[in-house]
């Protein structure tokens, strides 16, 4: 359905409008520490080809039309409640993160630990907005190629980089980053 293709890119373009401001601020501060790897960086690339490179040809071609499936209306629609949650979710965490946001594993100088709004639910909101996208993506991205691609890279991508996030915040901040683990869930909050 052509509204749900605009409804996923019109959430693309909110995504790019929450980050940009974030972005630009952490531009001047030096970094001190900075932890990746080759693996994240190829996970990182096939990500962008799975939540973006995929849906465009997915929404401007018929390329991928042998691979469509057809969802009932309401669940297209549940996808753009799903999506709203993702850009919440995302937004939420740039404004508690402020100048403490990384596109990668870095730290700067005056890195501070959050633990205050969303980060005091999750230590993971960053990632759990983008499992949220991947989800809504299947029900917006009626492909089961381009659909279903996010989802299917994220979850070695996220179990990869939470794993060195949480060892580079426990080398940082140790003890209360310990406490933090203990109170929070990681993308999902604790029962």
């Amino acid at each position: 359905m052509l509204a749900f293709k605009i409804i996923f890119w019109a959430g693309t373009v909110a995504q790019v409008i929450i980050r940009t401001p974030f972005a630009l601020s952490a531009r001047p501060r030096k970094k001190t520490e900075q932890h990746g790897s080759h693996v994240e960086t190829i996970l990182l690339v096939l990500l962008t080809v799975a939540a973006g490179i995929l849906p465009l040809v997915y929404s401007v071609t018929n390329w991928l039309a042998f691979a469509n499936y057809s969802l009932p209306a309401w669940l297209g629609w549940a996808g753009v409640i799903v999506l709203v949650g993702s850009l919440l979710i995302f937004w939420r965490a740039h404004v508690d993160l402020k100048a403490n946001r990384s596109p990668s594993l870095e730290l700067y100088e005056g890195h501070t630990l959050i633990t205050n709004g969303i980060y005091r639910i999750i230590r993971h909101p960053m990632y759990a907005s983008q499992l949220v996208w991947a989800i809504a993506q299947i029900m917006l991205i009626q492909n089961w190629i381009a659909g279903p691609a996010s989802l299917i890279l994220f979850i070695p991508f996220y179990i990869l980089r939470k794993n060195a996030e949480e060892k580079m915040m426990l080398e940082k901040f140790s003890g209360p980053y310990r406490e933090y683990m203990k109170a929070t869930g990681g993308i999902l909050p604790k029962p």
